[in-house]
């Protein structure tokens, strides 16, 4: 049998995940009668996944197509996530590229072509959605031509097969359709076609000694760790002997207890694992992503795995705040460390370190969204803890302090465009490059450095009516550049502890937005809102209205009370300051500063 590798790669909400299913569903990997047939993101199973509508983690899949296996991996599109496409694309031996038939290539579509071309895939275009109203295929079509000659280096990357589609309705075509119909016959048969043609064959040297690199690490309550990746040669039969190799070095030899290979959504136990397919296997206690797997009498190792190195880093520790240990289950600064150095074994675009001045931890990765997925499932998991603004990490190149810069896509409605460029503006951006989109709309791209991005979405969003899509590329690091003006208003600081009530609400919502309603616990030293001034203002929430001999409480007063802005963790991490903490708890999340009486904060200052 054929075994043809292929990663599913594209800009994200250019429709992957939606190809995918339709690829499971046309190639009868489930019954007609069973649930996945109803179900849409079938890959997507992890539930933020399901909630951010992204994905975040590169799964894989298996489906039989006529005498052909095809492995299918499925890679997440958005930036932030770009190590899980490093840490995959090993896997593959061709990329299937998704375009949006509207959009057109992204930021994100550079980013995984050119990390496709240097693996030296084989590429398949797929220019998708093609039944939006505004699509253009064929215009879309030159400027992916034009990306393949910037980013190419091999002539021969340049001649790959176009083909066009709906991944949302399951059908592929070679030549574009006169006028799309949801209801006109055809299926994905086009491209499993194209996929057998042009991939190439990784079914090969089955008689040479086993070697596999591992790619990614599961954990079964059954069989315990699991090692996943493609078998580059060799057969391995279940109970045969195996050996662990890290930089030329046996860590040790094992017995391989049990083996699989997926088929849809899950794994099958297999007697023997072969050349060319990817699969798992287990048996080996201690492993990481990058080892090989051997066999004993030839331990030779692959080249490790390289990602590129983070540019955001933040620091978590355990929460300090007077209401700390009160909800989660995991509070403590050995536990916070323990799942920390745990997310290392399976996220190569993260590193961690602890911070020789505090209890906390730096944490390194490529992006805000990066952390804020990290910190949102420990929060799931019961962790408590107290996070840091995001900084951007320096380095020095050639003896010159350097930063890191990224070029920043940004559509949005012409009305809006003022507003964009006034915040940009103000970030020290630098446009180079606007071009009509529709009727209506407008791409600005910008280069800016990441220091100044920091905190950019949720300004955009609320200046633009939440119309605003933006997309980042990294470009690399430069020299330090101009800092921006300062951008966030001050903060609203809670001066009591206790109950927030209406009438001191009342008064404080005066001075800017607040975020909490009445009846939340809150304590002193906590920001309760954003001040409508540039600086810090202190507030009495809990502050109730005074009886008198005349009048009960409430009698003779009608107030009228805003609706609290609720804001989620990435919202925090937008706003928060220098000299703030966010407190992160199974159930809640509250900023505060980090000196929490107005003695401590004057005294600061003045230090």
């Amino acid at each position: 049998m054929n075994i043809r590798n292929i990663a599913i790669i594209a800009h994200v909400d250019h429709g992957k995940t939606t190809l995918v299913d339709a690829l499971l569903k046309q190639s009868h990997v489930f019954r007609d009668n069973q649930k996945e047939m109803q179900e849409e993101l079938l890959m997507d199973s992890n539930t933020l996944e399901r909630e951010k509508g992204i994905t975040i983690l590169a799964k894989n899949t298996a489906i039989e197509y006529k005498s052909e296996r095809i492995n299918i991996i499925d890679t997440p599109g958005h930036a932030d996530f770009g190590s899980e496409v490093e840490r995959v694309l090993n896997m593959a031996s061709g990329a299937l590229l998704l375009v949006d038939a509207a959009e057109g290539p992204l930021p994100q579509t550079r980013f995984v072509l050119k990390k496709a071309l240097e693996a030296k895939l084989r590429i398949i275009l797929f220019i998708n959605k093609i039944d939006k109203k505004d699509a253009r295929p064929i215009e879309i079509q030159r400027e992916v031509e034009n990306l393949f000659l910037d980013l190419a280096e091999d002539e021969a990357a340049l001649n790959f097969t176009t083909l066009y589609g709906v991944g949302r309705d399951g059908k592929a075509f070679r030549e574009i359709p006169e006028k799309y119909d949801s209801e006109m016959p055809g299926d994905l048969s086009p491209l499993l076609d194209a996929i057998a043609e042009e991939i190439p064959n990784t079914h090969i040297d089955e008689d040479k000694p086993f070697q596999m690199l591992i790619s990614t690490v599961d954990h079964d309550p059954y069989v315990g760790r699991i090692c996943i990746g493609k078998v580059t040669r060799g057969i391995l039969s279940k109970g045969e002997r195996i050996s662990l190799v890290d930089d030329g070095q046996v860590i040790g030899t094992y017995t391989a207890t049990k083996l699989f290979t997926s088929k849809g959504l899950g794994r099958i136990e297999t007697d023997k694992i072969v050349s060319g397919d990817i699969a798992a296997l287990a048996g080996i206690p201690e492993l990481t992503i990058g080892q090989t797997v051997t066999n004993p009498d030839h331990p030779e190792h692959l080249p490790k795995i390289q990602v590129e190195e983070p540019t955001i880093k933040i620091k978590i520790g355990p929460n300090t705040s007077p209401f700390a240990g009160r909800e989660g289950e995991f509070v403590t600064s050995r536990q916070i460390r323990a799942r920390l150095y745990k997310e290392l074994e399976t996220d190569l675009g993260l590193r961690v370190e602890d911070d020789q001045e505090t209890t906390s931890f730096i944490v390194s990765g490529r992006g805000e969204l990066h952390l804020a997925v990290l910190i949102e499932t420990m929060r799931r998991e019961g962790y408590e803890m107290e996070v840091s603004k995001p900084q951007v990490i320096y380095k020095v190149i050639d003896g010159v302090k350097s930063e890191p810069y990224e070029e920043l896509t940004i559509d949005v409605h012409k009305d809006y465009m003022g507003e964009v460029t006034d915040e940009l503006g103000k970030r020290k951006g630098k446009m180079s490059n606007m071009t009509p989109q529709g009727d209506t709309g407008v791409r600005l791209i910008y280069k800016i450095s990441s220091r100044n991005l920091i905190g950019i979405r949720s300004n955009l969003l609320t200046n633009t009516r939440g119309t605003a899509v933006m997309h980042t590329y990294l470009l690399g690091y430069e020299p330090v550049g101009t800092d921006m003006d300062s951008i966030r208003r001050g903060a609203l600081i809670a001066t009591q502890s206790g109950q927030t009530v209406t009438y001191g609400l009342a008064n404080a919502q005066i001075r800017g937005t607040m975020f909490f309603g009445p009846g939340v616990n809150i304590y002193e030293g906590m920001v309760v809102g954003l001040s409508s001034q540039d600086r810090d203002i202190e507030v009495n929430v809990c502050k109730e209205k005074k009886l008198t001999n005349n009048r009960s409480s409430g009698e003779g007063v009608k107030v009228s009370l805003e609706p609290p802005t609720i804001l989620s963790l990435e919202q925090y991490l937008d706003i928060i300051g220098d000299d703030e903490l966010l407190e992160v708890t199974p159930n809640n999340l509250r900023l505060r500063k980090k000196h929490l009486t107005i003695a401590d904060r004057r005294v600061a200052k003045r230090s």
